[in-house]
């Protein structure tokens, strides 16, 4: 098969198509993992992306099974059941993966959920434009040899694409409250699930705490009405602003009291409740060894990370958030917090996957929150 991508500003790119024949469109963007790209792949933020990788041989140990599950049931080598991406990007795709846990690879995957991939182009010059121009939407078609789209189509389809105003989050949650149990009877945790990865619910788990998902639009009333011991706003795609059920939610659990962890969108969701700005970033951030430095302590931690906005740090005053972590290379907002009303708030990915642990200490320090507040009670 062939493929052509083609941006909004009017690029066409040819060359070989794998995955499933067809049209897709989305906002195109890039990440610079070396690993990981079934998590990648599987993550629910990058839902109605794009995604190019510029490590340039992508599908090397091929495609696990979703039932291979964890003690819990979770699938151990995904963030959710099935590709959220819209289309992928690498420069070579392997075609005979080689590893003891794959079932399959990566074009036979794509092909079996529906998702496009070009491969066979120059993906750091890729970059190196959304670097200078910005992500930009695009369109891409797989095609037989024969069958070759019109460009200016493409081109029209893309131009279509509002990424920042589409709301993405309310695709990707869950529709109905789903409850995992621990078994350590250490309390519950719900979690507004805005495009959740099954890591952080792993996480949660792991440290004791039973988690329920809650349908995206759950009003404070009813995340209550669980008795939580603690509130996870979760990480998810598109523009936070868009969210105002999401915020007021958040908002009328701060007025609680009950602790709250937010992750990556859901950082900013807290912010923007307690009365903080986000804006859109040039190309964003997203790749498993981005520096983030802990402004209080000084350590400087190497994180996985996937976002596209950021909290403008410029409006956190008079929200009662300090800036916790600043980001080393840009030094945009990396993570807020307020000790005395239990939140903290991170842009990062504690629970990485794919991507380095250094921060999952993050899950303690929110384990210990929701302890002394029980205690204070």
């Amino acid at each position: 098969m062939k493929a052509m991508l083609v941006l909004e500003d009017g690029t066409v790119i040819r060359g070989r198509g794998f995955g499933a024949p067809g049209v897709k469109a989305g906002e195109v963007v890039f990440t610079t993992g070396m690993v990981g790209y079934t998590e990648s792949l599987t993550d629910p933020s990058y839902a109605g992306q794009i995604l190019v990788f510029t490590y340039p041989l992508i599908g090397n140990y091929g495609v696990a099974p979703y039932t291979m599950v964890d003690e819990y049931g979770l699938p151990l080598h995904f963030e959710s059941v099935g590709v959220k991406v819209e289309g992928v990007v690498v420069h070579e795709v392997c075609a005979k993966p080689s590893h003891w846990a794959s079932a399959k690879s990566l074009d036979e995957w794509l092909r079996e959920e529906g998702v496009p991939g070009i491969w066979g182009v120059d993906t750091r010059e890729l970059v190196k434009k959304l670097r200078e121009r910005g992500v930009m939407p695009g369109a891409l078609a797989v095609y037989e040899g024969g069958d070759e789209p019109d460009p200016g189509e493409l081109l029209e389809l893309a131009r279509r694409v509002d990424y920042g105003g589409a709301r993405l989050a309310e695709r990707v949650s869950v529709k109905r409250l789903t409850t995992y149990r621990s078994g350590r009877g250490r309390g519950l945790v719900a979690v507004l699930d805005c495009g959740v990865k099954l890591s952080i619910v792993r996480a949660l788990l792991r440290r004791g705490f039973d988690v329920a998902l809650v349908p995206y639009g759950t009003p404070a009333e009813r995340v209550v009405e669980l008795e939580p011991a603690g509130v996870v706003v979760s990480n998810g795609p598109g523009n936070p602003e868009l969210y105002a059920e999401a915020i007021e939610c958040a908002r009328g659990l701060i007025e609680y009291g009950v602790p709250i962890l937010g992750i990556c969108l859901g950082h900013q969701l807290v912010s923007l409740a307690l009365g903080a700005r986000t804006f859109k970033l040039r190309y964003g951030h997203r790749g498993v060894n981005k520096p983030v430095l802990d402004v209080r302590s000084g350590r400087c931690y190497v994180t996985s990370q996937n976002h596209g906005y950021a909290v403008d740090a410029r409006s956190l005053e008079g929200t009662g958030l300090e800036l916790w972590f600043v980001n080393a290379d840009d030094k945009t907002v990396e993570g807020v917090i307020d000790e005395r009303r239990g939140l903290l708030c991170v842009q990062f990915h504690p629970e990485a996957s794919p991507g380095p642990n250094d921060t999952a200490w993050i899950f303690d320090y929110y384990a210990k929150t929701i302890e002394k507040r029980r205690e204070k009670k």
